[in-house]
């Protein structure tokens, strides 16, 4: 057989093999939809259970189409999602979307109100972009407000625990005492509460296998670390844990991740790292806390340890 017959048959048998994988890919895709096995996409996995910092990357990349058709839909609704969690990144990029009117009518307005609580967080870029937009001619609430099939998502995706809402007395009580302790030490007390639901479930007595105890689950070093005499009380315990919050906010430069992360793992690992450590368990945990949060930043504290040498 002479070389151009070969190669002709060849390439006859390779378009017939690619037939032949694309049709049974089909017939794949038809027999999940008929069994109700449609696959689950990226955003939709993001999106149950949200990470700022993974949204704001994924509406990215619809929003410039790097791996994906471009979407601004799609990418609205992502950066809504995480801008909701209080990323200051998101904040800003929603405003630009919104200024610039990609994948909807122009709205400077709407676009301020964004840049508003981003500056209001101490975001110097979008204080720059909100000179650059000017004062809104009529102030709106910051929302993704645009009709589209998306933005239902992004809406509904308001995070953050309504503190004041609870009807159970000890949690009342608890909630009492975190509003009254938690400015002396410059703290955010939506943050200690999400802290101790995560920790500990609003429970006193809880008591880990690593005998972390109490609402903030000190263990025996940190409460000696920051003079707690009687782990067990839960006014003490809520005093070193919030004494080592504000250490670990300071020792990172105010970077809450990176603090949640000392927090649940240690200052230690987290320099070790040089950032999050690898730990599922402290993944989770801060993924929790920001959640119920309702942000993924603090409001700027007074230091009251010189920051971290090893920390980029």
């Amino acid at each position: 057989m002479s070389p151009v017959r070969r190669d002709s048959r060849l390439a006859i048998e390779g378009r017939g093999l690619l037939l032949t994988a694309l049709l049974l890919s089909a017939l794949l895709l038809s027999t999940r939809a008929v069994q109700g096995q449609t696959p689950i996409l990226d955003w939709q996995v993001l999106l149950a259970d949200p990470d700022p910092v993974e949204l704001t990357e994924l509406a990215g990349q619809y929003e410039r189409a790097i791996g994906y058709r471009r979407d601004y839909g799609r990418a609205r609704q992502l950066y809504c999602a995480a801008a909701r969690l209080g990323h200051l990144p998101a904040q800003r990029r929603l405003a630009w979307m919104y200024a610039n009117g990609l994948g909807a009518p122009r709205d400077t307005d709407l676009a301020a109100a964004w840049l508003e609580v981003a500056a209001t967080n101490g975001d110097l870029k979008a204080r720059r972009f909100l000179a650059f937009v000017g004062e809104p001619v009529v102030r709106r609430k910051p929302r993704c407000t645009y009709e589209s099939r998306f933005d239902a998502y992004a809406i509904a995706m308001i995070f953050g625990q309504d503190w004041d809402t609870t009807t159970d007395p000890e949690r009342q009580q608890i909630a009492s005492w975190v509003r009254r302790l938690a400015p002396d030490y410059g703290l955010d007390p939506n943050l200690i509460l999400a802290m101790i639901l995560t920790e500990s479930n609003f429970n006193p007595k809880a008591r880990s296998p690593a005998n972390a105890l109490g609402l903030m689950q000190l263990i025996p070093s940190t409460a000696n670390r920051f003079g707690v005499k009687d782990r067990a009380d839960p006014i003490q315990n809520l005093h070193g844990g919030m004494a080592y919050m504000r250490w670990l906010l300071s020792f990172f430069g105010g970077d809450l991740r990176l603090s949640l992360a000392g927090y649940n793992a240690g200052e230690r690992a987290v320099e070790k790292y040089l950032g999050v450590p690898p730990y599922p368990e402290t993944q989770n945990y801060i993924r929790k806390v920001l959640r119920a949060y309702g942000r993924d930043n603090h409001p700027p504290i007074k230091p009251v340890v010189e920051p971290s040498e090893v920390m980029p």
